[in-house]
């Protein structure tokens, strides 16, 4: 069972894969927004790519606040799992992603990756974070 993992910005969502045994998320690709309110066409985007990897379930990143309260992006990141849920008729599971995107600029740091390019594959690389720990969390729950 593939599971597909997205990382919902304002202007970009990062998506990751599993796969076909639920072990290891793989990062695929950054779906640019042409604007924050226009959503038509990411969700249109990761329907296909639901569809193309036969993903079974979505793994939203949820971000946050540091003291755990839910601010304007959690708020915006809910009414997307709603639309997610709605269009694909798939669980949305929601996951803290606090750190993720500082843990995956660190990693492209340590890398050697520019700096310029860095924000170019932030975004996937947060969603195979996101999505990684998920797996990892079902893997020990599992065991």
């Amino acid at each position: 069972m593939r599971i597909i993992g997205l990382d919902f910005g304002s202007k970009t969502v990062g998506v990751a894969v599993s796969d076909e045994l639920g072990i290891t998320a793989q990062g695929l690709e950054i779906v640019r927004r042409e604007s924050e309110s226009k959503l038509r066409k990411t969700l249109a985007r990761i329907e296909q790519i639901i569809s193309e990897y036969n993903c079974e379930k979505i793994v939203l990143g949820f971000p946050k606040n540091m003291n755990n309260t839910l601010g304007e992006r959690a708020e915006k990141t809910l009414a997307f799992k709603e639309m997610l849920e709605r269009r694909t008729g798939l669980e949305v599971v929601m996951w803290d992603e606090r750190l993720t995107t500082v843990s995956a600029d660190k990693t492209m740091m340590e890398a050697g990756v520019r700096r310029e390019n860095r924000k170019k594959y932030v975004d996937q690389i947060a969603a195979t974070f996101i999505l990684q720990g998920y797996l990892d969390y079902i893997a020990m729950k599992n065991n």
